[in-house]
């Protein structure tokens, strides 16, 4: 039977991220899914949750430590962290499953934990801090799966099996004829529904979404997404910016149609990041105009589908040229969309561990 043992950085969600994605549609194997242990004070979740068929969720017993910490606190807790997953294993007769890393820390596991090889898929840039542990778990693992080219410079020091495993899509969540238009998002004033999804906190720079906000008063930017109570200051007084919280994701299909275009905001957490998030193919599956606030020091990802902005100027040019795009990028948009569904992703995934022997 084939087994994967996922260690992942993210705890299970409803909106979700690219490991469950992936794991999701890889249905010819049992996997055991490790989450990271709750937030101080946060009530911990039921143990061997059953989220799908083939998936089962686990969560650490407490946090992992940091690279920082003192070595031997540092081994305490990671010998209880495996203690707990080896218990798993076997309770649930796992003997030697593919190990799928989704970050440096999980470094520490490999020298713990009995598998049969190691999968790192590598989803964003990590800081410097994890460099070392990085550069551990690049070397030891069979195969890589890079987000972009340039985690792929990145790592190709380590490993000489890197596979380009961009982010993805469904595009047939974005694609259906009808839709419903949410009572949140009828009657909004303006002349053009400008739409963001995802959550807006200190790591997300403003700056362009009031300047545009301000200089084009007949346009209504929607943000879709948590609200920390920092931005929410920050926002404030802007009347054509509006707030609508989190939304559930299988309902942004329709918060989509009903704007003229999509944007996203430049995060400085992914400063020098190639990597084009998940959020970008689903704006590009609904078909609308596409406006990013980049990183000037970043190289368009893809500049035949994408307007990019670097200032808040530039972003109000960037959208006026957006609104104005002609019909026939709608549909370009939408095929590329549907080249680069999470479907096709894991069949890649698939197809590179059977060629690697890991299935």
């Amino acid at each position: 039977m084939k087994q994967i043992l996922c260690l992942s950085y993210a705890p299970w969600q409803a909106r979700s991220n690219r490991t469950q994605q992936l794991l999701t549609r890889l249905t010819d194997a049992q996997i055991l899914f490790f989450e990271p242990a709750p937030p101080k004070g946060a009530p911990m979740p039921e143990q061997g949750r059953r989220v799908r068929a083939h998936v089962t969720v686990y969560t650490l017993p407490s946090p992992l430590p940091s690279p920082q910490e003192h070595p031997l606190l540092r081994r305490r807790k990671l010998d209880k962290a495996a203690d707990f997953i080896q218990q798993t294993m076997s309770r649930r007769q796992f003997q030697e499953p593919v190990l799928w890393c989704t970050a440096p820390v999980h470094a520490w596991f490999l020298d713990r934990l009995a598998y049969r090889g190691a999968v790192y898929d590598c989803h964003r840039f990590w800081n410097e801090t994890f460099l070392d542990l990085e550069s551990d778990l690049a070397r030891h693992a069979e195969v890589i799966f890079a987000a972009s080219s340039g985690l792929i410079r990145r790592l190709s020091p380590y490993s000489d099996n890197i596979a380009l495993l961009p982010n993805g899509v469904n595009p047939l969540l974005f694609t259906q004829q009808e839709h419903t238009v949410p009572a949140a998002m009828r009657d909004l004033p303006g002349r053009a529904i400008l739409g963001r999804a995802g959550s807006v906190t200190a790591k997300v720079d403003l700056e362009p979404l009031l300047y545009a906000a301000r200089h084009r008063p007949e346009w209504t930017f929607v943000l879709m997404g948590r609200v920390t109570r920092q931005a929410v200051q920050q926002l404030r007084g802007q009347d054509n910016i509006v707030l609508l919280g989190p939304v559930n994701p299988l309902d942004l299909p329709d918060y989509f149609f009903r704007c003229d275009l999509l944007f996203d905001l430049f995060r400085h957490d992914r400063a020098g990041s190639d990597v084009v998030p998940a959020v970008i193919y689903e704006y590009l599956a609904a078909g609308k105009p596409v406006v990013t606030v980049a990183d000037p020091e970043v190289e368009d990802t893809l500049p035949q589908l994408i307007h990019t902005a670097y200032d808040g100027a530039g972003f109000v040019r960037a959208c006026r040229e957006a609104l104005s795009d002609a019909p026939a990028s709608t549909t370009r948009r939408q095929a590329f969309a549907q080249q680069s569904s999470w479907a096709g992703r894991a069949a890649q995934v698939s197809s590179i561990f059977q060629g690697t022997g890991l299935f």
